[in-house]
């Protein structure tokens, strides 16, 4: 199992926008109708990695309670289809629906969202603010396969707690760590 840890890129960096297929209901889906009213959270995802479908049903969890209060989640998978096939956008329709999945899963084909957004790996986690602006970046928790940390999603919980309170994120951001993005050749 590979681990590769998110790039930390800058707090402030503006969110880029984006038209992906969701698979789940077929359509396009533009970025400026998916954001929350008070924060997003864009997770690179995918299927076939095991830090992914270690946290799913925590992720899951999380969207589910703090999505009615104003905080949207949007899931992308970028990685290459050819090499890596339980990845395609059938295989994530089906996994959207056993792991039940509240928000959009969508297919970054040409890989251009993730570049944009600088994602190295899955899962790799970005929150926004209303105004679009990253404010956190990095880990869930400090749960890994393996390590013997239950996971609780304490980080990110932490950052939507302060942006529902209108308090400042003091939480030290730590990378992400999974597999990498599996970028065509």
């Amino acid at each position: 199992m590979a681990r590769t840890p998110s790039v930390m890129v800058p707090l402030g960096f503006k969110a880029p926008k984006f038209e992906l297929l969701d698979v789940v209901s077929n359509t396009v889906l533009k970025s400026e109708n998916l954001f929350g009213k008070k924060a997003t959270m864009i997770m690179f995802i995918c299927n076939h990695c095991p830090f992914v479908k270690y946290v799913n049903k925590q992720i899951v969890e999380i969207a589910n309670t703090y999505d009615s209060l104003g905080i949207s989640f949007i899931a992308i998978s970028s990685n290459d289809i050819v090499n890596y096939p339980e990845d395609s956008p059938e295989k994530m329709k089906k996994v959207a629906s056993i792991e039940n999945y509240s928000f959009p899963y969508l297919y970054d084909e040409s890989q251009d969202v993730a570049k944009a957004y600088d994602a190295a790996c899955t899962p790799d986690f970005f929150v926004f603010n209303s105004n679009e602006e990253l404010v956190y970046r990095g880990q869930l928790d400090d749960s890994r396969p393996g390590n013997d940390i239950p996971i609780s999603g304490k980080d990110i919980i932490n950052v939507f707690e302060c942006i529902l309170s209108s308090k400042p994120i003091t939480i030290n951001q730590k990378p992400s760590i999974g597999c990498n993005i599996k970028w065509k050749s």
